[in-house]
């Protein structure tokens, strides 16, 4: 068979074409692979997402695409189900999902820019590159700090901004010699190379704009430490709006949350940070009031099971370790949760770990601890709970 023609290679803008099928091959679970003399579908490689469509025989017959691979130089086209009619020297015509391309196209080129920003400005080799269904990974050699990152971020929109040509060249091995550009490896064969006058060169096989402008934006969304470099998250074009627009109905929905402008919202959650801080600490004292009332009026032998509405697991533990203070017996901190109920055991001398493990499963629980005390939560109502543990501690 021979090699299939790269109709996206010549034209990443080409979104059907006529071909003939070349060969079939049925999958076991129902579909196939097909493969065309000519293809303008992208198959997945080099941190870019296969293209996806449909083929349609003469009769009108759609076969949907849903991954394109490559296997030495032939293109696989899999589809989620075969038609008989489907036999090799049937034309059929390709269609691909444009919107799906265009966003692969705006991403990959973002990607560019910003990789050769980076590696212009940091010395930052690019060691790792995925299109996303959110966003572009996209893995640094080196750390970069965030204003580094802030100052890399607007010079590669500047290059969207102007608008450059994305050029595409295939070099002879003399030309490739002299040649300055980015690759991850070495190629074997004709080397594809992706230039943007003065934002970068790099060896590439994927699809990309014609020019930076129809980027339209590229957005760090995220960046952290990894493997002694970064790992970004970026979002370019359709996506970078989508996520700005998101971005404004969050922060319209905190407006109107904290009745604050949209200028003042940090002020504003600084503010509610603070009166819930000190909420918090009025909340230790009181609680801290109460458990003693309630340790107080337990005898020293009592088994004592307390419901107390509201408290955290933290106020759970306090609760339960005061009132083995006052008593030998069992001990239980209750609370309603909106899945059932949160517990903590404990005794002041013993192992209330067998009952915990009895509880969970009596009353669809997890938790656990140390011997003298467990805490965990049930699905079970707290009175549910409350009785099955003075049943176990009576029985």
């Amino acid at each position: 068979m021979l090699p299939t023609e790269r109709f996206y290679q010549a034209d990443a803008y080409r979104t059907e074409a006529p071909a003939l099928i070349a060969a079939v091959q049925p999958l076991e679970g129902g579909g196939g692979l097909v493969a065309m003399t000519g293809t303008v579908f992208y198959p997945e490689g080099g941190g870019q997402p296969a293209d996806r469509g449909t083929l349609t025989l003469p009769d009108g017959q759609v076969m949907q695409v849903t991954d394109v691979h490559e296997k030495a130089e032939i293109i696989w086209h899999t589809v989620a189900a075969l038609v008989p009619e489907a036999k090799e020297g049937t034309p059929v015509h390709q269609q691909i999902d444009w919107d799906w391309r265009f966003d692969k196209m705006q991403q990959h080129t973002g990607e560019h820019i910003l990789s050769g920003t980076l590696h212009r400005l940091f010395g930052a080799e690019n060691v790792g590159f995925h299109i996303g269904s959110e966003a572009v990974r996209m893995d640094t050699s080196v750390p970069i700090n965030p204003e580094g990152l802030r100052q890399a971020e607007l010079e590669a929109n500047r290059f969207v901004w102007r608008d450059l040509p994305v050029q595409i060249t295939y070099p002879s091995r003399e030309e490739l010699a002299h040649m300055t550009y980015r690759s991850k490896k070495e190629i074997e064969g004709q080397v594809r190379i992706v230039t943007i006058p003065g934002a970068d060169a790099c060896a590439c096989c994927g699809t990309h704009t014609a020019s930076t402008g129809q980027v339209g934006l590229i957005k760090i969304l995220a960046a952290e430490h990894y493997k002694g470099g970064m790992r970004l998250a970026v979002v370019c074009g359709g996506r970078a709006l989508a996520e700005v627009q998101a971005m404004q109905e969050r922060q319209s929905a905190i407006v109107a949350e904290l009745s604050a402008k949209p200028t003042e919202t940090a002020n504003a959650v600084r503010r509610v940070h603070d009166e819930l801080t000190a909420l918090k600490f009025a909340q230790y004292g009181l609680c801290g009031q109460l458990f003693e009332a309630l340790a107080g009026a337990v005898s020293p032998h009592e088994d004592a099971i307390r419901l107390v509405p509201g408290l955290d697991p933290d106020g759970l533990h306090r609760l339960a370790v005061r009132l083995t203070e006052a008593t030998d017996g069992l001990c239980a901190a209750l609370t309603p949760t909106d899945k059932g109920c949160g517990y903590c055991l404990a005794r002041r001398e013993g192992d209330v770990r067998s009952l915990t493990k009895a509880l969970n499963a009596a009353c669809g629980g997890r938790g656990g601890g140390k011997p003298g005390i467990c805490q965990g939560s049930c699905t079970a109502d707290p009175q549910t709970v409350e009785n099955f543990l003075r049943d176990a501690a009576h029985s």
